[in-house]
């Protein structure tokens, strides 16, 4: 005969109530922690002054709330918990950093400006220069997608070619050798002297950088082919086009994700460079001009953008390769 306690007013607290998620409870204390610092520090800074501090610290204490509300009920919502759990000490390390950050910059002004600016600066730059901002986002997206596409597609076909025509391989591998390893930003003076515009010197030099890691990837797929694979399907009366289009190239995709992703890495150093000296719109663009201006804050918010911008590419790229190839899912890590 078994026996359970009522869950009455005398019970104890544990049988009434699910577990606290003690991150959740630290992250709320980090988070009022550093609106406790931005609302109660007056700004030291005699050089500028900033609009948004009242708001950056009610925004920082209604997340602190949140983490408190979430530290004891997010164990009654078992999806919620098992995606937010892990996240944990990272969310109590940039309630922490947050608060040092503030500190360290418009309170007590131990980095020296303007170099270095307050968190609350980069939302006035978001607040106030978001059109040309947004703007400078659209014209790298689209230069990079045109080079990026291009570098891909070209660098592909050369690699199939190597890894399936000796004839073509006899060709293309010295050149490859020669000019695939040379930086893309080496042939700047070059491409901006043969090249119509600036733009489209850009999307060759963002092409060549992402070329080169595509092409030798996918050499290294279609080469690594099992040769048992061709065997079949000729066996199966299988001609050039299927052995090239249905065997070859399904096989080497593994390698070739692996080249889009090295390819898109280097075209991310191309396209700042590239805009840094030719273009006149895009995040690199936007960086030059901050730095000429001494606007870091505007710096500092298209550093933020460019990150978020590339990461979230890389994050698609990884999405559509485990979605083709499920069978490998999980065996490249982002």
């Amino acid at each position: 005969m078994s026996t359970s306690l009522p869950l009455t007013d005398e019970a104890p607290l544990a049988l009434r109530w699910p577990a606290v998620w003690w991150s959740g409870l630290l992250a709320a204390a980090a988070w009022a922690l550093a609106a406790y610092v931005t609302h109660h520090f007056p700004d030291q800074s005699e050089i500028v002054e900033w609009t948004q501090t009242g708001n950056f610290a009610v925004a920082q204490a209604l997340v602190a709330a949140a983490f408190l509300l979430l530290a004891f009920t997010a164990r009654l919502i078992p999806p919620l918990f098992r995606r937010v759990q892990g996240l944990g000490p990272w969310f109590v390390a940039l309630g922490l950093f947050l608060a040092a950050w503030q500190a360290v910059t418009a309170k007590f002004s131990l980095l020296p400006m303007p170099f270095f600016v307050p968190p609350q600066q980069l939302i006035e730059v978001y607040q106030d220069d978001w059109v040309r901002l947004g703007e400078s986002v659209l014209a790298s997206l689209w230069l990079l997608a045109r080079g990026y596409a291009l570098g891909a597609g070209i660098g592909f076909l050369v690699g199939l070619g190597l890894g399936w025509s000796p004839r073509f391989g006899y060709w293309a591998h010295p050149v490859m050798r020669l000019v695939g390893p040379l930086p893309a930003t080496a042939w700047l003076p070059l491409a901006f002297f043969l090249f119509p515009s600036s733009a489209s010197a850009s999307t060759f030099l963002i092409a060549l950088a992402t070329g080169f890691p595509v092409a030798v990837l996918t050499w290294s797929g279609v080469a690594s082919v099992n040769p048992d694979f061709y065997d079949v399907a000729r066996t199966l009366g299988a001609k050039q086009r299927f052995l090239v289009l249905k065997v070859a190239v399904p096989a080497a995709l593994p390698h070739v994700f692996v080249g889009l992703f090295m390819g898109l890495g280097a075209s991310f150093a191309v396209l700042v460079v590239a805009e840094m000296l030719g273009v006149r719109a895009g995040l690199g663009w936007y960086l030059s001009w901050a730095q000429g201006w001494a606007a870091y804050g505007n710096m500092y918010a298209a550093l933020l953008v460019m990150a978020l911008m590339c990461s979230g590419l890389i994050t698609l790229l990884f999405k559509l390769r485990d979605r083709l190839l499920s069978w490998q899912k999980g065996v490249v890590k982002w």
